[in-house]
């Protein structure tokens, strides 16, 4: 997997470059080991690294053109070009004539880099659902690149100044959201962005935006023919002379790409999921039911409080910033598994509640949306403020629930969707010491979310809602968590369901095929029932999320663990030592599954520290 790196930077040379190189590229190739390819010349080095099919490298004429990922060219003439003389050949010959039109013209899961040596500029861009992350760092006279924030910090003139603001944005988000980092100097490029590097001055445009047609009414029948075949024809894709397995939640994404792997392989798929021993968290009935279902070749395993001891230290190396998903250490093992099977591939089901409406907050806010329906002047001078006057302790089981609905209802979107934010609910005052939250900006997560939600161009609100994760939930956070995880088992991972067929499909399906009042994933469901077990279909969306906080209460060295890191993240001078007592002492026994997700954010940020900067207190 890898990934890609380089610079440009007036006044070095070629030897200093290659020098600079060799300490680039280890962090980009210290967990899968895969083969690098290096140009190094005066003013610019630039190293792919990655298995042959999945690294493109070409220079000529003082055109050095980088790509990482699965690409490829819309036109069918350009791609069989690109067939016969490399796809980064004939970018760089697409490059002289259309310049960043050409990303517009390219599909797939990559991150793309130009350098013009002669002119002295850098283009980069990254796929339009942002599958792969990619940084950059202006330097003296130049700038710095790289998929890897470890990687830009082998070059010299790298910052590794840690910016307060993107700690404070972990805490909130649980992962630190683009375009900001954990280092004050490094960006990262939003989905589906280029930026044009030239004379010491940085350019950023969207090449791509998401568009969404509403007004589309084409009959079920017609479109589920066409959904079926663009579900086929994206894991076929991908799955060409590899071997491939799936991860299987038993859901109904993995669910339906295991069985679509089986059927056009034409053997059992190899399929692998995880279990706990924790009530409430096991999931492993529905894996197994979608496995007999589908006649996969099945692998479980159970993941034990051991194995997130031993994993801990592990993840919060891979991951370059901070990164609080407890769910990749089950999506490690599982990619530990495929690894050892030898599987060159595994299959993720990530993006199809982002694509089709699966999450259980849409039909939420689509529940405290009716309230908008009522008109203004009764809702803002009676019902509001008469439901909003009631005490929140009132005995009254119905008008508790009506003063809770209006509290929220009366929220506008986006930030109805952070009511239950874990530290809002805390208070910012209570969690971070007086001393860190001078140097942050507590308002600037609000700005972020309200900036993304209102950008995009939808009339309806399930659709707004979807752009909105695709950004947050995916480009953010699932995708990543995915990668990472994989590239630590030296695992290849891909997402046939955000293909960019498959994207354009869901952007012209209509939104009420998508929530159709509160009935999630309307048209995907009807579309597979017949092909999915129907309790895969009727289940509740769930995963492989981790059991950490009940594991706290009965297991003693992950407690050991959790105690030791959040007593050294105390001398950070970030949170408040009495705020890190008050969770392990009180709240944490109050509800373990709730305030356990604190402990795991907290724990990990240490662990992180450890792992990245050493020698920092």
């Amino acid at each position: 997997m890898s990934g890609i790196c380089g610079w440009l930077e007036v006044g070095s040379t070629a030897t200093r470059n290659q020098q600079i190189s060799e300490r680039t590229r280890n962090p980009l190739v210290r967990f899968d080991g895969s083969p690098a390819q290096t140009i190094a010349k005066n003013n610019f080095a630039l190293t792919v690294a990655a298995k042959p099919s999945h690294a493109h490298l070409h220079e000529a004429n003082g055109l050095v053109v980088g790509v990482w990922g699965r690409i490829k060219f819309r036109d069918e003439t350009l791609q069989d070009r690109a067939q016969a003389k490399g796809i980064a050949a004939v970018l760089a010959e697409q490059w002289r004539q259309n310049r960043e039109k050409i990303f517009s013209e390219v599909a797939g899961e990559f991150v793309c880099s130009i350098l013009d040596s002669d002119l002295q500029e850098v283009v980069l861009a990254t796929d339009p659902l942002g599958t792969r992350t990619l940084y950059y760092q202006m330097l003296n006279k130049g700038i710095l690149f790289g998929t890897s924030t470890d990687a830009l910090l082998g070059h010299p003139q790298a910052n590794s100044q840690i910016d307060p603001q993107g700690l404070f944005n972990y805490l909130y988000f649980h992962m630190i959201p683009g375009p900001g980092t954990i280092y004050q100097a490094q960006n990262r490029l939003l989905p589906g962005e280029s930026l044009h590097f030239q004379a010491g001055r940085i350019e950023r445009k969207r090449y791509t935006r998401v568009k969404f047609d509403e007004d589309l009414n084409r009959p079920f029948l017609d479109l589920k023919q066409e959904f079926l075949s663009l579900l086929k024809e994206s894991i076929r894709e991908v799955t060409q002379y590899q071997r491939v397995g799936a991860f299987l939640s038993g859901g109904t994404d993995s669910s339906t790409v295991a069985g679509i792997l089986t059927e056009i392989s034409g053997a059992p798929a190899k399929t692998y999921s995880i279990g706990f021993e924790a009530t409430g968290y096991d999931e492993m009935h529905y894996a197994r039911i979608a496995a007999r279902h589908f006649s996969t070749d099945h692998h479980e395993y159970y993941v034990t409080p051991d194995d997130v001891v031993a994993t801990i230290p592990k993840i919060a190396a891979i991951f370059d910033q901070p990164f609080g998903n407890a769910s990749a250490i089950p999506a490690y093992y599982c990619a530990r598994m495929a690894k050892n099977d030898g599987l060159d591939l595994l299959l993720g089901g990530d993006g199809g509640d982002e694509l089709f409406g699966g999450n259980e907050r849409y039909a939420k806010q689509y529940i405290f949306s009716l309230y908008e329906k009522i008109p203004a002047s009764l809702r803002n001078q009676l019902l509001s403020p008469l439901l909003l006057s009631i005490s929140p302790d009132i005995g009254l089981n119905l008008a508790r629930k009506a003063r809770s609905y209006v509290a929220q209802a009366t929220v506008p979107m986006p930030h109805r969707m952070e009511t239950y934010n874990l530290l809002m609910r805390y208070g910012f005052e209570s969690v971070f010491s007086q001393e860190f939250l001078a140097q942050i900006n507590p308002q600037q997560p609000a700005t972020m979310l309200e900036h993304t939600y209102h950008e995009t161009e939808a009339r309806s609100l399930i659709n707004r809602m979807l752009a909105f994760d695709w950004k947050f939930t995916l480009a953010d956070n699932d995708l990543p968590k995915v990668v990472q995880a994989c590239q630590l088992a030296g695992m290849e991972v891909a997402f046939p369901l955000i293909s960019d067929q498959i994207t354009a499909f869901s952007c012209k399906l209509p939104p009420q095929q998508k929530l159709k009042g509160t009935q999630l994933r309307y048209f995907f469901k009807q579309a597979l029932r017949g092909f999915l077990p129907d309790e895969i279909i009727a289940k509740q969306k769930h995963g492989f999320g981790l059991p950490f906080g009940v594991w706290l209460q009965s297991h003693k060295p992950l407690r050991e663990i959790a105690a030791d890191s959040l007593s050294d993240l105390k001398s950070r001078h970030i949170v408040r030592p009495d705020f890190i007592d008050q969770l392990l002492d009180q709240h944490l026994h109050e509800h373990a599954s709730y305030h356990g997700t604190m402990v795991w954010l907290l724990m990990m940020m240490e662990y992180w520290h450890k792992q990245h900067l050493p020698g920092s207190n």
